[in-house]
């Protein structure tokens, strides 16, 4: 990413509860990858988290968009959510901001089966279940335009508004073209419910029309996400590349995900081409379970691989990858997937691997 041969600088943002468990094994692992090959990195951690939030009553400094886009090349990120927070108003005003404000209009979603024994398919391998979701990450519903009308009385009227403008449109589309051409694959699935959102995704339907025809050696169609989500339990084989808005995409890829062995094991990221892009594990922060060292790093290190393949590291990201694999062959996993180790354990284990395979 930087020129001259500079390192690439990392933000590296923990968060809450298990996210400051995972991150730093995350931090470690890429460590570990990029050694041997003299890649340099450098990591700066900003504590965001909702303990500062709760201390100082700031969730996203001011000035730190600007710095974040004009000082580094991709963040990593943890995973934000407190309930001594109930309106979730800071985790919202970190990650939804960054998205927006930083303009990162792709949310990509691998979803890969790492080892039969974890999809509750019968009859599946790994060989079935491999894809892409590609959602929208900066308008529809979660545009935040709505508003209340008597707000706490029984005539109360809640107004959400699902925004989508061309540009948005067109361009998410084309990069989940893109995408499938760059890297050999066949197929892309479009879905919306245009038959009920007449207006809406009637734009979806018309941009992705107009783009499929510029790509005519790929296989494109189109699925009301109703029939997408029956589809993709069904034969899950069947799907490549899927794009589709920013409210269905968060649907139907932790459904996807939940087909490959969990959330656990689900990596994303937001990307704006060319630009700063954050990296983060689909989890949440699970405060149930944080602080007793239990929590599945694989989330956060496959996050890890995607970061590297943003950088144009794949050889590192490969490595990463086949290093769960290893891990989930030889059941190094924490109990959540069936085994009995400890987070620093099975991070331990990924390090080991790396090193012996480097």
């Amino acid at each position: 990413m930087r020129d001259g041969g500079a390192a690439a600088r990392i933000a590296v943002i923990p968060g809450d509860g298990i996210g400051k468990e995972v991150t730093p094994q995350a931090v470690k692992v890429l460590k570990a990858v990029t050694a041997p090959a003299k890649r340099r990195l450098e990591f700066v951690e900003f504590d965001w988290s909702a303990e500062k939030y709760l201390r100082e009553g700031v969730s996203l400094p001011a000035g730190a968009v600007e710095m974040l886009r004009d000082e580094f090349d991709a963040i990593l990120f943890g995973a934000l959510g407190d309930p001594r927070v109930p309106s979730n108003q800071h985790a919202a005003d970190i990650l939804l901001g960054l998205r927006f404000k930083l303009d990162l209009y792709v949310n990509a979603r691998p979803v890969e089966l790492l080892h039969d024994r974890l999809t509750p398919l019968r009859d599946r391998t790994e060989k079935d279940i491999r894809l892409m979701v590609f959602r929208e990450n900066t308008e529809g519903l979660y545009a935040g335009v709505g508003g209340f009308f008597k707000k706490d009385t029984p005539d109360e009227i809640a107004v959400q508004e699902d925004v989508n403008s061309r540009k948005g449109v067109e361009r998410i589309i084309r990069y989940a073209f893109e995408y499938a051409r760059q890297n050999g694959l066949k197929r892309v699935c479009m879905s919306d419910k245009s038959n009920a959102m007449t207006f809406a995704h009637d734009l979806w339907q018309r941009v992705f029309k107009e783009v499929r025809q510029e790509y005519s050696n790929i296989e494109s169609r189109h699925l009301y996400i109703d029939a997408l989500a029956m589809e993709i339990v069904r034969e899950p084989g069947q799907f490549d590349v899927i794009v589709t808005c920013n409210l269905f995409g968060d649907i139907i890829s932790d459904l996807a995900a939940q087909l490959a062995g969990g959330l656990g094991l689900a990596p994303s990221a937001n990307i704006h081409p060319g630009r700063t892009s954050l990296f983060e594990p689909v989890h949440g922060s699970a405060p149930n379970i944080a602080g007793k060292g239990i929590a599945n790093p694989f989330g956060s290190v496959l996050t890890a691989g995607l970061l590297m393949e943003f950088l144009g590291w794949s050889d590192e990201a490969h490595l990463l990858k086949q290093s769960v694999k290893s891990a989930l062959n030889d059941n190094i996993t924490t109990a959540d997937l069936g085994g009995n180790k400890s987070t620093a354990a099975v991070s331990d284990y990924l390090t080991n691997h790396i090193a012996k395979h480097s």
